[in-house]
């Protein structure tokens, strides 16, 4: 499993109706708040933030995009 640090790009793994998000929905981590546990904050393609949410890292995926194994 990939390592949830500062600055990652995540996606969410279940709805959350009362923060108006619901799966799949893309953030990026901007704090650590505890072992396991992240703020994220989620942004439209215009770059306004529309939500903020402390999260666990089983509440998320970290998004991954460059190729996992790389040819020697």
């Amino acid at each position: 499993m990939a390592v949830i640090e500062m600055h990652s790009v995540v996606a969410l793994l279940e709805d959350l109706p009362e923060h108006g998000l619901v799966r799949g929905q893309v953030g990026t981590v901007v704090e650590i708040w505890a072992e396991g546990v992240f703020e994220v904050e989620f942004s439209d393609d215009q770059g306004a933030t529309y939500a903020m949410v402390a999260l666990k890292a089983e509440q998320l995926m970290k998004l991954i995009h460059e190729p996992a194994n790389q040819a020697a």
